[in-house]
């Protein structure tokens, strides 16, 4: 015959978020933070890499932040 299926992380993942915190067990929590490690791993694989910066470039949409000095006032 068939064996039942685990559940899928995402819905054992609900499950485990659906019970209040202040009531759930060590090993609730245990499987929580590893069910969200795993999930996280595979969110990063499916990011596209970051360009890595230009040189000699500030970090503001490429475009470098020059700041002058207004010429002092005579007194």
């Amino acid at each position: 015959m068939d064996e039942p299926q685990p559940p899928s992380l995402q819905a054992e993942l609900r499950q485990l978020l659906a019970i209040p915190e202040r009531e759930r067990t060590d090993a609730q929590w245990e499987r929580l933070n590893e069910i969200e490690i795993q999930l996280a791993s595979v969110n990063l694989k499916n990011v596209p890499p970051r360009p890595a910066p230009r040189p000699g470039r500030a970090d503001h949409g490429g475009q470098a932040r020059k700041f002058h000095r207004k010429p002092g006032r005579p007194g």
